[in-house]
């Protein structure tokens, strides 16, 4: 389970919703920087570190390409006891360890760079993979082994004593020391040779499902570098992420929110910086889960999300927040980019050119009238009960991206969800296979719709006319009644 976007798709939500159907949720990368949010039973969860299908009391299973603050996932540990929920986490030895050191290391480094910062969450992610690749880091298996621990940690001192001259801080040795060697003894309990562990699961015939951290546009290969994470967040890291052969994953579902966000800096060519996107932030409530900072919201970039589908080899999309779209009197979905005066629909790979990309969108739309009894009656009835609009913007997504649409998002809690093709009462799907009968929304609602593609050619779109390139989306009053 992979964004396909910038982040804050909805990730954790649907790997809550689809645990059930798994022996395993497996984190395979990132680090205290995610965010996951679950809400059960009105109660919201933030998960960081821990895979979110512990809540359906699932084995959570944090991979050794994961950087761990062992601070922040105890924290995450005693809140879900405090709740009476008693979780079932593995956590690799062979995960790196995010210290003090590296969290402050991230902040000098984002005061260096003045107003070329990158916009990090300062969490120390960063610092710390680039210490594993420096093969100077410390991991969880050190924690448990006191002189092993005091030898690295020396080391790895002795090499950050820079931060202290921008910062004017450094914790001192022995009380950093004492804090990792105690965090250690707390996650003893919880350390494991996980790879083992995983292809065990997979070789008796048990289900696994690996939970991407951060979207795939912040790829630190395939994203919008250097504005990325520091890690692979696409779908074949969850292999090297976990120690799992690639041959073992059949299965890509691509997760994407029916308009776009990001946070931090880097080119958003459909991000709205007038009203509406102000309507999306507001309606939406975008603001990080992890950070708390505002989101830069715009409109779906189809471009986007078809090179997302394409590099992580996703065949279905789970969309989104579909509710909060629908609010609007109209609504845009950008199909190109203009750049140099040429359309493509290939995504740029360099941020000079993606900042110079106007988008074209096509409009359709809103649908204001799919409340909560439409969705209650599409649940029953199928997709065909839902607006004409809403079904013309999701066939729309599903023929630039290249992928069938699956699942449905209307709202937080679990019971707001739409599975395509599935009646009221069916569990919820997490079979292999991608291909249902009948296919996703487009084959399903719209077969036997052939001259469609003659209409493309001359112009026509649905649900609206074909817009012009615009830069930077909408600056007029917004598109909310």
């Amino acid at each position: 389970m992979v964004g396909l976007q910038w982040g804050d798709e909805g990730k954790g939500r649907v790997v809550d919703l689809m645990a059930p159907g798994f022996d395993a949720v497996v984190r395979f990368q990132g680090g205290s920087n995610a965010g996951h949010t679950v809400v059960v039973g009105g109660q919201k969860r933030v998960f960081h570190l821990v895979p979110s299908g512990v809540l359906q009391g699932r084995l959570g299973i944090i991979g050794n390409g994961v950087v761990v603050d062992p601070e922040v996932l105890l924290e995450e540990l005693r809140s879900l006891e405090s709740a009476g929920i008693e979780p079932k986490v593995l956590l690799s030895d062979k995960a790196h360890v995010t210290t003090e050191l590296h969290r402050l290391q991230d902040e000098a480094e984002e005061m260096r760079r003045g107003n070329r910062a990158l916009g990090t969450t300062r969490r120390g992610i960063g610092p710390t993979y680039a210490d594993k690749a420096a093969r100077v880091g410390i991991r969880v298996g050190d924690l448990l082994r006191g002189e092993v621990l005091r030898g690295k940690l020396r080391d790895l001192y002795s090499s950050k004593e820079w931060i202290g001259h921008i910062i004017g801080r450094l914790p001192p040795f022995e009380s950093l020391y004492s804090d990792l060697l105690r965090y250690g003894e707390e996650l003893r309990r919880y350390v494991g040779r996980t790879e083992y562990v995983l292809n065990r699961m997979l070789s008796s015939g048990s289900r696994v499902l690996f939970e991407g951290a951060q979207g795939s546009l912040l790829d630190v290969d395939h994203g919008t570098y250097p504005y990325t994470t520091s890690s692979n967040t696409v779908a074949a890291a969850a292999a090297i992420g976990s120690g799992v052969p690639p041959t073992a994953i059949t299965e890509v579902v691509g997760v994407a929110k029916a308009y776009t966000t990001r946070v931090g800096g880097g080119p958003f060519p459909t991000e709205d910086r007038g009203e509406a996107g102000e309507a999306l932030r507001s309606l939406g409530n975008e603001y990080g889960a992890t950070t708390g900072r505002p989101r830069r919201c715009g409109w779906f970039d189809a471009v986007a999300a078809r090179y997302s589908a394409m590099v992580n080899g996703a065949s279905s999309l789970v969309i989104t927040k579909l509710d909060v779209l629908g609010q609007l009197n109209r609504v845009k979905l950008g199909v190109a980019y203009r750049i140099d005066g040429s359309t493509t629909d290939e995504f740029p790979s360099t941020v000079e050119e993606l900042e110079e990309a106007e988008p074209v969108y096509e409009e359709f739309d809103g649908w204001r009238d799919a409340g909560a009894e439409v969705w209650r009656r599409a649940r029953v009835e199928g997709e065909s009960a839902l607006p004409r609009s809403l079904r013309d913007y999701l066939r729309r997504i599903e023929e630039v991206v290249g992928a069938s649409v699956r699942g449905l998002s209307y709202g937080p809690s679990r019971e707001e969800y739409l599975e395509v093709g599935r009646r009221a009462g069916a569990p919820v799907a997490a079979g292999r296979q991608v291909s249902r009968p009948g296919g996703g929304l487009s084959e399903r609602l719209l077969r036997g719709q052939a001259a469609r593609a003659a209409r493309q050619g001359r112009g026509e779109v649905p649900g609206g006319a074909r817009g012009e390139a615009r830069r930077g989306g909408a600056r007029g009053p917004a598109d909310r009644g």
